[in-house]
C-alpha cells in the first residue's frame, strides 16, 4: 500500500519495465484480468469495474508511460511495444505465465482496444479472454510523419507557459462530462488524486504524445492482424457505447464481426462506459475462464 498525495492507494506499487517505472495496482484474487485505460485516463477511472471484479479475479490496472503516475515514455508508442509492455508488467508483478500464473483476460478501453488486441496476438498462451470497452477502430488509418513532433514541440510550449498546472485538472472534468451520460454530475474520481495526475507537465505531454502516434499505432495493429491470428475459441466481447451514433454502432458491429467477437451494444453510456455502466464491463470479464 502506498499514499499518494495525501489518498492511500491500497495495492499500489511501482515496476520497472524498459527501464520505465510504471504505476501499477493490484487487487482481490482468482484468475488474473487487466484493465487498460484510455487516451489520458488513469487507474483510478477503474474503480467501479474493479469494485465488482475483485471478489472474483485479481484485478491489475497500470498507467503507460506519461499517464497516470508512471514515468514518462523513452520511446513513441507502437502497436507491438504496448502488447509486450502489458506482458512486461505482468512479468513484473510477478503474474507472468513463467512465474505460474496462467492466461490472463485483457480488457482494453479505446485506445487501449488496440493494445489488448495486440496482446492477444503477440502473447496467445497468455491470453484467457479479450474484452474491448468502446474500443477504437480504425479501418483505414493513415500515420502522419511530422505530427509526434509536433506534438512533443506543442506539448513542451504549453508546459512552459503552465497551462497543465492552470486548467489540467478543468480539462479533464470538461472531457469526464463529455463522455459519459452522467451529465452534468461531477467527475466521480477522487479530487486529490485528479489534481496529482493531471497538473504534471508530464501526463499532459504523455497524453499528447500518445495522440500523435495515434494513427500509426492503428496502422500497425492492422498489419499485425494480417501474421497473427487470435488464439482459436479465445473468448472475444465487443461492448459499445452507440449513444445515438448508428455510424458507430456500425463500426463496432464490423469490429466484432472481424474478431469473431460476441457483440453487446451497453445502453445508456457514454464513451467512458467504465463510469456509466460498469457492470457490463464486470459481467464480460466474468464470462471468461
Amino acid at each position: 500500500m502506498s499514499t499518494v498525495a495525501g489518498s492511500t492507494v491500497a495495492g499500489s506499487t511501482f515496476v520497472r519495465v524498459g527501464g520505465v517505472a510504471h504505476h501499477a495496482v493490484v487487487a482481490g484474487s482468482g484468475p488474473v484480468c487487466v484493465l487498460a485505460a484510455g487516451l489520458g485516463m488513469s487507474w483510478f477511472d477503474w474503480d467501479p469495474v474493479a469494485a465488482l471484479l475483485t471478489p472474483y479475479r485479481t484485478v491489475v490496472r497500470f498507467d503507460r508511460p506519461g499517464h497516470g503516475l508512471s514515468q514518462a515514455g523513452t520511446a513513441p508508442p507502437t502497436a507491438e511495444g504496448e502488447a509486450d509492455r502489458i506482458a512486461g508488467v505482468l512479468d513484473a508483478l510477478g503474474l507472468g505465465a513463467g512465474l505460474g500464473a496462467g492466461p490472463v483476460t485483457v480488457v482494453g478501453h479505446s485506445i487501449a482496444g488496440f493494445h489488448a488486441e495486440a496482446f492477444a496476438r503477440r502473447h496467445p498462451a497468455r491470453t484467457a479472454g479479450l474484452v474491448l470497452v468502446d474500443s477504437s477502430v480504425e479501418e483505414h488509418p493513415h500515420p502522419v510523419r511530422p505530427a509526434p513532433a509536433l506534438a512533443r514541440g506543442l506539448g513542451a510550449l504549453l508546459a512552459a507557459a503552465g497551462i497543465p498546472a492552470a486548467l489540467g485538472p478543468a480539462a479533464r472534468a470538461l472531457s469526464v462530462r463529455r463522455s459519459t451520460r452522467r451529465r452534468p454530475g461531477p467527475d466521480p474520481a477522487p479530487r486529490d488524486l485528479v489534481r496529482r495526475v493531471y497538473r504534471t507537465s508530464r501526463v499532459f505531454r504523455g497524453t499528447l504524445d500518445e495522440n500523435a502516434h495515434y494513427e500509426a499505432v492503428a496502422a500497425q495493429l492492422l498489419a499485425l492482424r494480417g501474421t497473427a491470428p487470435l488464439p482459436p475459441g479465445l473468448p472475444v466481447t465487443v461492448l459499445a457505447a452507440p449513444d445515438g451514433s448508428a455510424r458507430w454502432e456500425r463500426r463496432q458491429r464490423a469490429l466484432a464481426r472481424r474478431l469473431g467477437a460476441r457483440y453487446e451494444a451497453v445502453e445508456p453510456s457514454g464513451h467512458l462506459m467504465m463510469l456509466d455502466a460498469p457492470q457490463a464491463v464486470a459481467r464480460a470479464v466474468l464470462r471468461t475462464p
